[in-house]
């Protein structure tokens, strides 16, 4: 429960900055396959850059929000903390529909950015804890997928996510499992990625990017090709990417350019990744990575 008093100091202000700067860092990057950057749309003809940006200045009161909750929160069931910010992404997702004229920019950043940003705010009020970021995580999000999906089989198919949908048809758990892990993907291989990267911050952000696109399942992709077999042809294209040199090499960016080509003509998007990307730069400005 919370202990009814606002936190928003300048330690805890920066969370929220952070959080900010990293969704206008991901959509700054470029090329990006099959996704929005300042000089292409990708397969999204309803949005471009500045759609984004909107969207993104919109979500500063929702990280506030998500930055009190999880300073002054009390008690050691941290299930709790995470209900207590559910309404909060709820009127978010609001509040960008409302800035992007209906179009969803950063549904799904909302959620897994706004449970990243809670939880380090808690982690820097209980430094006593020693808990990591992602075993707050881990604890908040406690039976997050069984919880969500008890009920979907008795659902009209008309009203069902995409989410729900995938994971009635594949098993796959997609972001909400991903969270519940702790982001196993953003520990084990983008901030690594990251962390090896070199270049400048565009070049490091590609290759990071890449990275996790062949070695997630990127739900997004699977919905827009109709098919799940589209995550192996996925992960070639990172191999490929990486075996010529990533962003280093004329090679590997004549390659990602000709990903985007291919991206648009498919009609492919990889809005999952690019999820994951603004999660590992908000980790890496947390981390000094970035």
């Amino acid at each position: 429960m919370s202990r009814g008093r606002s936190v928003i100091n300048a330690q805890y202000y920066q969370i929220g900055s952070d959080a900010l700067r990293a969704l206008l860092y991901e959509v700054t990057t470029f090329p990006k396959p099959g996704l929005v950057d300042p000089v292409a749309q990708g397969p999204h003809p309803d949005m471009n850059v500045f759609t984004f940006i909107d969207s993104s200045v919109g979500l500063r009161h929702y990280f506030d929000q998500c930055i009190d909750a999880g300073a002054t929160f009390t008690g050691n069931d941290l299930i709790k903390l995470f209900q207590a910010i559910r309404s909060f992404g709820i009127d978010a997702e609001k509040t960008m529909f409302k800035n992007t004229k209906g179009v969803n920019t950063h549904k799904g950043a909302i959620f897994s950015l706004g449970v990243l940003v809670t939880a380090e705010s808690f982690r820097i009020s209980n430094l006593e804890l020693k808990f990591s970021i992602m075993e707050i995580v881990k604890r908040m999000l406690k039976g997050l997928t069984e919880n969500d999906f008890k009920d979907i089989k008795n659902k009209n198919p008309e009203e069902l996510t995409i989410g729900e949908r995938e994971y009635l048809t594949h098993g796959i758990k997609g972001i909400r499992g991903e969270a519940e892990s702790g982001f196993p993907v953003l520990t084990e291989f983008a901030l690594p990625a990251l962390k090896r990267s070199q270049g400048s911050t565009n070049e490091r952000l590609l290759d990071t990017l890449m990275s996790i696109l062949g070695n997630s399942i990127d739900t997004n992709l699977i919905k827009r090709a109709n098919s799940v077999e589209i995550i192996d042809w996925a992960k070639q294209q990172s191999t490929k990417y990486f075996e010529l040199g990533g962003s280093r090499t004329e090679e590997g960016m004549n390659f990602l350019k000709y990903l985007n080509e291919e991206f648009d003509k498919k009609n492919l998007s990889l809005g999952g990744s690019a999820d994951l990307l603004i999660l590992t730069i908000f980790i890496g400005f947390r981390e000094g990575l970035l």
